[in-house]
């Protein structure tokens, strides 16, 4: 009975972590990711301001073998596929052509259609669309996504997912070279404002072939998704755990919100993967659990927030404690990066908008009851960030087969 815990840092690659702490003069405590030897990887002085790992872990820095720097293709590298293809974003919103294509395919207009935050492009339309019934059309600021903001009352959920469904079909037959297109269901709240809800649905690129959890549900070996892992990987899980209740939360997580309006989705990842590994434990039997720590990114990272990036962090170094106590003897903990984030040192902190960079990320890897050899597990045995997937499978014995589905999607 083992378990593999996989948890990704979003956005937090290793030049971009050399710039937040280059920006932030006040304390910065990360103990317990610099004990797995993060700040091993850094260059001095931020080497010396963190500290370095304990003989029990190891830390190495992995380059993105893929073209683009995209939660999606960092997400499916570590599952063993490297994309060459490029995928752009759109600044100034999608074709009107294939706008005009969208509205016949759906019996639905759309408007806005410009680059914009979610809860921004609501705000600024929902009057509009509710008046008119025409849906909000707008492109993700940091990722090649397509999304369409409909409120609930105006447009079924099941309506809005077809929608989704055929939007995303129809991009691809046009060569709108998306990723992802996401359903942003919202409703009005009794003030007057707006609540996203969970009806969310994403309609993925689908995989090219098969992936780590494909190879590890053939070895019996159950595979957990917390958070996105599910959605980005574009392969089902054994289970999916999404937790948005802050009433769920178990008391030592609830005062680790950093957002000062509760946005966070950290605390729930948290929860989400200590639920997931006790399971195993209960349940019997190996288990890879697969986690994203999004606020990095989503919160803090495209707002080019210093502080509030370091302080997203230090939350997860907090909780890593009550993490690591979960797992046991010979289980695996490997944490690491989907990409960067654009740092620019002639850009004011708080200014502008951050867009994802590729660049180096960190790995650090534990073996439970093992020193930095991992029992024998082998480092440098793949590219990239098939380096984290080639971990997984060597722990359950199918790195073999493992190897033999790692591909490259040519340009």
């Amino acid at each position: 009975m083992t378990t593999a815990l996989l948890l990704v840092l979003d956005a937090v690659g290793i030049p971009t972590l050399e710039y937040l702490l280059g920006r932030h003069s006040d304390p910065v405590a990360l103990p317990n990711l610099a004990r797995l030897g993060l700040g091993d990887l850094l260059a001095s002085p931020h080497r010396d301001r963190l500290g370095c790992g304990d003989p029990t872990s190891c830390a190495v820095p992995l380059m993105q073998g893929s073209a683009d720097a995209d939660s999606v293709i960092g997400h499916r590298e570590m599952c063993g596929a490297i994309d060459l293809r490029s995928f752009p974003l759109f600044f100034d919103g999608f074709p009107l052509e294939y706008v005009r294509e969208l509205a016949s395919a759906t019996g639905r207009e759309y408007f806005y259609n410009e680059m914009a935050g979610g809860l921004d492009a609501i705000e600024r339309n929902a009057d509009e669309h509710e008046r008119t019934g025409r849906l909000i059309l707008y492109a993700s600021k940091c990722d090649p996504v397509m999304q369409i903001a409909m409120n609930e009352d105006i447009v079924p959920v099941a309506e809005q997912h077809a929608i989704v469904e055929a939007a995303f079909g129809l991009a691809w037959q046009m060569d709108v070279r998306v990723t992802r297109v996401i359903s942003r269901p919202y409703v009005r709240t009794s003030s007057g404002g707006f609540r996203r809800t969970a009806s969310r649905h994403d309609v993925v690129l689908p995989a090219a072939g098969t992936s780590l959890v494909d190879v590890l549900r053939r070895r019996g070996v159950r595979a957990v998704s917390v958070g996105k892992p599910s959605d980005l990987v574009g392969v089902p899980f054994d289970e999916t755990v999404k937790l948005t209740d802050p009433g769920a939360l178990r008391a030592d997580l609830r005062g680790t919100f950093v957002h000062r309006e509760g946005a966070d989705t950290n605390p729930y990842t948290a929860e989400g993967v200590i639920d997931a590994v006790r399971r195993a434990r209960a349940v019997g039997g190996d288990t890879f659990v697969f986690g994203n720590f999004v606020d990095t990114d989503s919160l803090w990272g495209h707002t080019r927030d210093v502080s509030g990036s370091l302080a997203s962090l230090m939350m997860i170094d907090r909780i890593l404690p009550l993490i690591e106590a979960e797992l046991g003897a010979g289980d695996l903990l490997l944490i690491t990066a989907d990409h960067g984030m654009e740092h620019r040192p002639d850009t004011p902190a708080g200014a502008g908008y951050g867009y994802h960079r590729r660049e180096p990320v960190p790995l650090l890897a534990k073996r439970v009851g093992h020193g930095a050899d991992l029992d024998g597990l082998s480092l440098g045995a793949a590219a990239g960030l098939t380096q984290v997937g080639d971990l997984v499978a060597q722990l359950f014995g199918c790195q073999r087969e493992f190897r033999d589905l790692v591909h490259v999607i040519p340009a």
